[in-house]
C-alpha cells in the first residue's frame, strides 16, 4: 500500500520516472493480490473489496484537490489523476484502485464537442443521429490519450502490489449519450434509432467498440492489471434486444483485449434479466447490482465466471449494525461462489460518510479472513 505522505507532496513528486507505454506492471506481488486471485476464481486470503466511484465526490480530500478544476480537465492531468486514484487506497485500504477518469474521455479525445456539466453529466453539443454523423467518430490513437499512459505509469509505481483497474464505457451506454445528447430517463432517441435503422445502429456500436477497445488497450499496455466495462444504461433493454443489438459490440471489445490476459469485468445497472448474456459477451467477472442476490446471480450467469457486488449503496447511510447485517447477507449469498469481489451494487453516493466505507472494508476483510 502507498505511504502516508501529504497529498500536496504527492502532487509535486509523483511524476518522476513513470513507466513507458507498453511496459505492464504485472509483478508477482500484483498477480498474487486477493483481487486478481478472486478474478481468476482462485483461493483468496480474504474477500477482496473495492468500490465503484471510490475515487471521487465522497472524499473531502478529493473535493479539495479538484477545487476550481473542471471534471474533464481533471481527467487529463496526470498529477491529479494519480492523486485522486490513490486517495481511497490510502484512506480505505481497498484491495484495488480504479483509474480516475470518465467514460466520455475517449470521445472527447477524438474531438467530439462535449462537456460534463455539474449536476447533469455528459452533454453532447451535436447528437449523433444520422449516417453522416458517423464520420465524426474517428479512430482513437494512443497519442490522443498520452496523459492516460503517463498517469498509469505514475500510478503503478506508487501502488506497488495493489492492482489498478482500468475502465471504459460500453458501446451501448456511449451510444445512448451520443444519440440522446446527454443523460436520459427513457432513451427515446436511442431506441428509436436502434429499432428504426438497425444497420446504422449496428455501425454506430461497431465504431464505438473499436474506440472503447483502443482506450482499454492503452490502459492495459501502460500497466492496468484488470479492466471494467461499464454499461450503465443497458438495463433499459429487454434480453432479446440486448442479444441482437448490443451484445455483438460488447463482445468485440472483450475479444480485442483478451490476448493481454488481464481479467475483464462487465457491469451494468438494472441488469438482472441480462446477467447471463453479459457473461456470455466475454467477461471473466460479472458485476451485479443490489437487486439480485449473488447466489441467484450465479445461477443466471452460469459456471466459469467470478461475480462482483453487491451491497446497496444506500445501506451505508444506515446504522453500523444495519450495514454489518446487510453485508453479512451479501457474503452469505456469495459463500458458494468460485470467485467473489465485494463491491457496492452501484457507485458510492456523493454524500456517503467516508468512515462508513473504511469500516466496511475492515469488516469484510475481518469476517472473511481465511
Amino acid at each position: 500500500m502507498p505511504g502516508t505522505r501529504p497529498a500536496h507532496a504527492r502532487l509535486l513528486d509523483v511524476s518522476a520516472d513513470h513507466r513507458p507505454a507498453g511496459q505492464q506492471n504485472q509483478t508477482s506481488d500484483v498477480q498474487e493480490s486477493a483481487f486478481l486471485k478472486a478474478c481468476r476464481r482462485e483461493p483468496v486470503p480474504h474477500t477482496p473489496v473495492w468500490f465503484m466511484r471510490q475515487a471521487g465526490r465522497s472524499l473531502p480530500e478529493y473535493r479539495k484537490v479538484r477545487e476550481g478544476t473542471a471534471m474533464l480537465e481533471s481527467c487529463m492531468r496526470p498529477d491529479l489523476v494519480t492523486e485522486i486514484t490513490l486517495q481511497p487506497v490510502r484512506r480505505h485500504n481497498v484491495d484495488a484502485a480504479i483509474y480516475f477518469s470518465d467514460i466520455v474521455v475517449p470521445l472527447k479525445a477524438i474531438g467530439l464537442d462535449l462537456d460534463i456539466k455539474p449536476g447533469v453529466g455528459p452533454v453532447v453539443a451535436e447528437p449523433i443521429r444520422s449516417r453522416a454523423d458517423l464520420a465524426r467518430l474517428r479512430d482513437l490513437e494512443p497519442d490522443d490519450v498520452s496523459y492516460v499512459t503517463e498517469a498509469i505509469g505514475m500510478l503503478t509505481r506508487e501502488l506497488g502490489a495493489t492492482p489498478l483497474i482500468g475502465f471504459a464505457g460500453a458501446p451501448f451506454t456511449l451510444a445512448s449519450y451520443l444519440v440522446e445528447g446527454g443523460p436520459s430517463r427513457n432513451h427515446e432517441h436511442t431506441k428509436a434509432l436502434m429499432y428504426g435503422d438497425p444497420q446504422l445502429w449496428a455501425d454506430l456500436l461497431d465504431r464505438l467498440a473499436d474506440i472503447t477497445a483502443a482506450f482499454l488497450k492503452v490502459q492495459i499496455e501502460a500497466g492496468a492489471s484488470a479492466v471494467q466495462l461499464f454499461d450503465s444504461w443497458v438495463g433499459a433493454l429487454a434480453p432479446a434486444d440486448y442479444r441482437r443489438s448490443v451484445m455483438p459490440a460488447s463482445a468485440k471489445v472483450f475479444r480485442a483485449v483478451e490476448g493481454y490476459g488481464v481479467p475483464r469485468i462487465h457491469f451494468g445497472v438494472g441488469t438482472g434479466e441480462l446477467l447471463g448474456l453479459m457473461g456470455e459477451a466475454g467477461a471473466d467477472v460479472v458485476g451485479v447490482d443490489w437487486r439480485v442476490p449473488l447466489d441467484e446471480a450465479a445461477r443466471r450467469v452460469g459456471p466459469g465466471k467470478a461475480l462482483q457486488g453487491n451491497l446497496d449503496p444506500a445501506v451505508l447511510f444506515s446504522t453500523r449494525d444495519a450495514v454489518e447485517t446487510k453485508t453479512r447477507e451479501v457474503l452469505d449469498a456469495a459463500a458458494g461462489l468460485e470467485g467473489h469481489i465485494f463491491n457496492l451494487g452501484h457507485g458510492v453516493l456523493p454524500t456517503t460518510d467516508p468512515d462508513a466505507l473504511t469500516r466496511l472494508v475492515e469488516y469484510v476483510h475481518t469476517r472473511t479472513a481465511r
